[in-house]
């Protein structure tokens, strides 16, 4: 069989991502510290750009008005070509003049008041970690050759809860002490402060704990060592059998334990408080919600008129010509996907905003189901850009700041022939009923499924027991009081 080779001409179309349009949509996902970081790089890195000082010609502030007619599409980063080997013809001394403009988006925060924003003038200093609290008090006692060592990679094998992650038996094997030696040293670094760290488990913490008690109790121990899977369940009978004692002894005892820390670690090593700078406000002006987009910190950026000036050179050689348009080319750029990304989040927050006006008003008991296309279709954009929109970003409200995500559920109960109710609004429908419930008979997910109904809120046992769990509480077995 032979193969016959041949040439031919064939016309396709196709889509390019050009690295202007990257940088469009990487702007879109990007947070508002992110963001203003980004500008400070390009601005080292770029000579074109220069950051406005409020003086000289600057482009009319936009209303919100008028930033809500704005379309915010991918026409908008049509920009010069830069395939290579294509002849540039472009009036770029044209372009410059015309485009000399701000890059952030109206100051709208000025037309609400920017005293309702959020303060973030409080600062926080950076804490001691469990390891290095631990160190300092051994650093305070006296150790023979080797124990010190021995001491400091026990410490630093704990984690922040307080447990042991490499096994007592493993470290043994790695230091020339002999078992007493190690044990003691052990036993030395869980009873210092916070009690209970360098236990290998739950049991072994909460026993050290027990011992160091002004009054040691065996009822206490026994209850740790034999019967914490019976205390779990509430099982007080089983116990009072096993034990000998009466209900209210073993009672009495599991106060005692309730009040041991199960992760001693965490009173020294809390969770880092992570600080978010919110990109959007929502304020209430005249009795009426207004979107404003966070503008703080981004600077209104514009073409260097010094290297403007380089472009009506025409002495300059061609080297710096091709330098100065590309740096031009990058600069223009930057101004249009800021000002577009400003845009766009305005436009998917009024649109929340729209759509939601009953959560504002009335809290997350009255969030209404909502999902990407909703907005999608409301503003003529695609999901995919309003999915970039909400990644990461906050909305600061008078009744809290949450993410933009927040706001976005698929509606549950409607096709069971009830309402549609978003996920949130679930989980505190669910937490009101147990929170009012007899605590001598708790509901159960059945229950709960039945009484929800009642109010055309028809979802699944399951469903309830999801949402549930999902909320960290307890089954009804383990609730009941």
């Amino acid at each position: 069989m032979a193969i016959k080779m041949s040439q031919g001409l064939k016309q396709t179309q196709s889509l390019t991502m050009t690295p202007q349009l990257q940088q469009a949509i990487k702007l879109l996902t990007l947070t508002h510290l992110e963001m203003t970081t980004l500008i400070s790089q390009e601005m080292v890195e770029n000579p074109m750009l220069e950051e406005m000082d409020g003086e000289g010609s600057e482009a009319p502030e936009m209303s919100a008005a008028e930033m809500a007619n704005q379309e915010a599409t991918a026409e908008n980063f049509s920009g010069p070509e830069l395939i290579e080997g294509a002849k540039d013809t472009f009036d770029w001394e044209q372009y410059a003049d015309q485009h000399n403009s701000s890059s952030s988006a109206p100051n709208m925060r000025e037309q609400v008041g920017g005293d309702d924003g959020p303060n973030y003038e409080n600062m926080v200093s950076k804490s001691q970690t469990l390891q290095e609290h631990l160190e300092w008090q051994l650093r305070m006692e006296s150790f023979r050759e080797g124990e010190l060592e021995f001491a400091l990679d026990i410490v630093h094998s704990i984690d922040d809860d307080g447990y042991l992650e490499t096994p007592f038996e493993t470290l043994l094997a790695t230091t020339e002490l002999d078992r007493d030696q190690a044990s003691n040293i052990l036993y030395m670094i869980q009873n210092l402060d916070p009690l209970g760290c360098g236990a290998e488990n739950l049991e072994e913490s909460l026993m050290i704990q027990a011992r160091h008690l002004a009054e040691r109790s065996p009822i206490v121990e026994l209850l740790i060592t034999k019967h914490m899977a019976d205390l779990e369940k509430k099982d007080y009978a089983k116990i009072c059998k096993d034990i000998g004692i009466t209900k209210e002894k073993v009672k009495e005892a599991e106060l005692i334990i309730m009040s041991f820390n199960p992760k001693p670690g965490r009173l020294i090593s809390p969770d880092e408080t992570q600080y978010v700078v919110p990109d959007i406000f929502v304020a209430e002006v005249g009795g009426e919600f207004v979107v404003q987009v966070n503008d703080e910190g981004v600077p209104r950026l514009r073409v260097s008129n010094l290297y403007r000036s380089l472009l009506k050179d025409n002495k300059q050689d061609a080297e710096a010509q091709e330098f100065v348009q590309d740096k031009l080319r990058s600069a223009m750029w930057l101004i249009k996907s800021i000002e577009n990304r400003q845009k766009t989040i305005y436009k998917v927050a009024n649109s929340i905003l729209a759509i939601q006006q009953e959560f504002f008003k009335k809290g997350p008991a009255h969030l209404k189901p909502m999902i990407l296309k909703d907005i999608a279709n409301e503003i003529g954009m695609h999901e995919s850009t309003v999915s970039r929109v909400t990644t990461n970003k906050f909305m600061h409200t008078p009744i809290g700041t949450f993410e933009l995500k927040y706001f976005f559920y698929a509606g549950i109960g409607g096709k069971n022939g009830g309402i549609d109710i978003a996920g949130e609004s679930l989980k505190l429908k669910i937490k009101e009923l147990i929170t009012n419930e007899d605590g001598r008979r708790p509901l159960s997910d059945q229950k709960i499924s039945e009484l929800l109904s009642t109010k055309d809120i028809i979802v699944a046992r399951r469903t309830v027991a999801k949402y549930r769990e999902m909320m960290g509480i307890a089954t009804s077995s383990k609730r009941k009081k």
